[in-house]
């Protein structure tokens, strides 16, 4: 049995109007094996970024994917996850889907921030789609998100300004240095509820890759825990900003999406 045989996965299409009209995405959907052996069974959910490089290497970007199928089912975790492709657009449709806010970089010129347009469309078409369609656990209590990189930005993005949708994020190698003042601006605003579980991380040898990066890591740290956030936050020993490297992280980040102590 090979890589991409070994765990449910359903692929479908679907357009994201609102940013990217009628051209189609892929929506990847695990689901665990007791949804086939048990049909009362329900899950919780988790939407994760960049759905081309969760699952298989084949449709990953650099052919390397996180291969959450493998961990999910060597783990037996009862989750279901939901991943959608992103804008591959160019010159820069990730980039602005993935940001909430629009900015001026030298590297990648200006960028018009469409990130809650997408949420929007998330939260308001999708996420009732996979209500529908899966057994889900729709509360808010059992809907997290996860990403890394733009997509680690909108995971803190979205558990801060949709918190009554999303109760846990994991936020790998956020790009909050591009916004780094809308975005603490948006955690100082904001009204957490108080059971919100954040988990936060860098890889060490990523933090020089961008001017005061450890200090910005350090300033979203402090603000989501005076705010009441339960969060964890770690620097990554060796750790770098790539999908292999991501993938090693998932014992940690999936741990503090799934704790729970009565």
């Amino acid at each position: 049995m090979g890589r991409d045989e070994c765990f449910m996965i359903e692929k479908w299409k679907i357009p994201v109007r609102p940013i990217t009209g009628k051209a189609l995405r892929t929506v990847y959907v695990y689901l665990p094996g007791e949804a086939a052996e048990n049909p009362d069974a329900r899950f919780p959910v988790l939407y994760m970024f960049d759905g081309h490089n969760v699952f298989f290497d084949e449709d990953a970007t650099y052919g390397k994917s996180w291969g959450m199928g493998e961990y999910l089912d060597a783990t037996g975790t009862g989750l279901i996850v939901v991943a959608v492709d992103c804008n591959h657009r160019r010159p820069n449709g990730r980039l602005s889907e993935y940001s909430p806010f629009t900015f001026d970089d030298p590297e990648f010129g200006h960028v018009v921030g469409r990130g809650r347009r997408f949420m929007e469309w998330l939260t308001g078409t999708l996420k009732p789609v996979i209500d529908e369609r899966y057994p889900t656990l729709p509360e808010r209590e059992t809907t997290w998100i996860a990403g890394s990189s733009m997509g680690g930005l909108m995971s803190l993005y979205a558990v801060t300004a949709f918190s009554d949708v999303f109760s846990r994020a994991a936020a790998l190698s956020p790009s909050v240095w591009l916004v780094r003042r809308r975005m603490a601006e948006l955690i100082e605003q904001a009204a957490y509820p108080p059971d919100t579980v954040v988990y936060m991380d860098y890889g060490a040898r990523e933090m020089g890759n961008h001017k005061g990066m450890l200090r910005c890591f350090r300033q979203t740290a402090d603000a989501l825990l005076e705010k009441g956030v339960l969060l964890t936050s770690r620097i990554v020993p060796n750790g770098d900003h790539c999908e292999a490297c991501w993938e090693e992280q998932i014992p940690f980040f999936m741990r503090i999406l799934t704790y729970y102590r009565e």
